[in-house]
């Protein structure tokens, strides 16, 4: 395997990780979403002009969403509406992370909606 394929590779399995933070979080409370952009961030410049960095940026995005979602959703759950905030992040999020690892998986980038 040449160095640039290798170093592609090993790129490939951070945003599998991050994926797996993303996923982790719905059940942890939020704190693998933290750790997966803290680990995009780190690697961001590794991945620039390549099929990932579509991921990470993605997967950036996803996590601003998320934690925006998440925060506005919590700040109004006592006045009753929270949940109508909660349920489409939920989904949202739900939806991006299956688009961006099934991309992926496929080693295609992701396009923005």
């Amino acid at each position: 395997m040449n160095p640039n394929a290798k170093r592609l590779q090993s790129l490939k399995k951070v945003a599998e990780i991050v994926y797996l933070c993303q996923i982790l979080s719905f059940f942890l409370a939020g704190l693998p979403l933290l750790i997966g952009v803290l680990l995009n961030f780190l690697n961001k410049d590794e991945v620039a002009g390549t099929w990932l960095a579509s991921h990470f940026e993605w997967q950036i995005k996803t996590a601003w969403l998320a934690l925006a979602g998440f925060a506005l959703a919590g700040l109004t759950f006592a006045q009753g509406f929270g949940i109508l905030i909660l349920v489409p992040t939920v989904a949202l999020m739900t939806y991006r992370i299956v688009v961006g690892w099934n991309n992926l998986n496929a080693d295609k980038a992701v396009k923005e909606d």
